[in-house]
């Protein structure tokens, strides 16, 4: 079983960019959890995602750590300095839409902007809980625009992680 000080040292390679290293490091930590590591296994896919050349590969991610999520209970990721399992489910849900909408499938990235939208409620009003708020604003944008209706917020890339750990 891989430990959160292995987890965290790869997510920090990631910080750098899209990297051969950083996808390197990162698969081999997923490779190391046990199916039993749910909350691991969601910060690894939420940031393995991001490793990827492939929308088709990085959409797989971002479904396996929103899957992974499932299982994670609210006090899992406080060794990482995220205090509940709840205020990651609004960045998942954001990277989904966003992959989704991608990919062309606008129900779907309606869908998860919907579960964004709605699972945003304990986010904070600065900091990680902004960023996040103006990534849903801009998927909703986004959405708006392919659906031909009016969105609330400038175009702009959604990708979204939680704060820096500790």
């Amino acid at each position: 079983m891989i430990t959160w000080e292995e987890i965290l040292a790869a997510v920090t390679v990631s910080f750098g960019g899209r990297s051969a290293e950083a996808r390197d490091a990162l698969t081999a930590c997923w490779a190391a959890t046990a199916p039993e590591q749910g909350a691991q296994r969601c910060v690894i896919a939420h940031y393995l995602a991001d490793q990827q050349d492939d929308l088709a590969e990085e959409t797989a991610w971002d479904e396996r750590a929103l899957a992974a999520h499932g299982s994670v209970a609210d006090a899992d990721l406080a060794p990482i300095g995220v205090p509940s399992a709840h205020g990651f489910a609004p960045s998942l849900h954001l990277n989904l839409g966003d992959d989704y909408l991608r990919l062309g499938r606008l129900d779907d990235a309606a869908h998860h902007l919907d579960r964004a939208r709605a699972s945003a409620d304990g986010l904070a009003d600065e900091g990680y809980g902004a960023m996040i708020r103006a990534g849903i604003a801009g998927l909703q944008t986004r959405v708006a625009a392919r659906r031909g209706t009016r969105g609330t917020a400038g175009d702009r890339s959604t990708t979204a992680h939680p704060p820096p750990v500790q």
